[in-house]
């Protein structure tokens, strides 16, 4: 996974060095300079990078998808902000969030609901049913004109130290008390035990 993000950030750099070479001059050469690899003395003279990929058309995820889980990444981040500042909460990783959803898109998002909470910064994110939100659920309005329900609340787990994420492992391993398990199986890796967290989307 960190190879893979290492990959990815280093095509998208490839490209928008170039992009932004014609307005932001003095920022692109400096950028271009840091950049690893053989490359001409300036970006105004390399050509067009084409080695940004498209998703792929068979992939769990599409475009579209991804334009959707911002739209609710948004409509989250509000319902996060107000309890930020009514005091209930001091960062978003100290939400617990249950997310309404129509059958249409739980059953597009189930693949990748494990890890969703890493894409909407939050300790955790659990994707509901649209017919079961609580009384206390805020509605938000999407785009596409859908409504969709936003339960949060102040976690009542511990905070891991490495990674700050509120889990209800932590404090239950007598080796790494402080740790979550996501944590203590990467922290085992580093030590040769084990080959540590496997993330496949974000």
């Amino acid at each position: 996974g960190r190879r893979s993000a290492q990959s990815a950030m280093y095509r998208i750099a490839e490209a928008m060095t170039r992009w932004l070479a014609p307005i932001m001059t003095f920022t692109a050469e400096e950028i271009w300079q840091a950049m690893p690899g053989e490359r001409s003395d300036s970006p105004l003279f390399a050509t067009w990078y084409d080695g940004l990929a498209p998703l792929p058309a068979d992939g769990a995820l599409t475009d579209a998808d991804f334009r959707d889980l911002l739209t609710l990444r948004d409509a989250v981040a509000k319902v996060i902000e107000g309890m930020r500042s009514g005091g209930a909460i001091g960062a978003s990783l100290e939400a617990d969030v249950d997310l309404y959803l129509d059958e249409a898109r739980l059953g597009r998002y189930s693949v990748v609901a494990d890890e969703l909470r890493f894409f909407f910064i939050t300790s955790t994110l659990r994707l509901l049913p649209s017919r079961q939100p609580p009384a206390d659920a805020i509605e938000a309005r999407l785009d596409d004109g859908t409504t969709v329900s936003v339960s949060a609340r102040r976690s009542a787990h511990g905070k891991c130290v490495r990674c700050w994420h509120y889990r209800e492992e932590v404090g239950t391993s007598s080796e790494h008390p402080e740790l979550c398990a996501r944590c203590q199986g990467n922290v085992l890796a580093i030590q040769g035990q084990g080959s540590g967290e496997q993330r496949r989307w974000f």
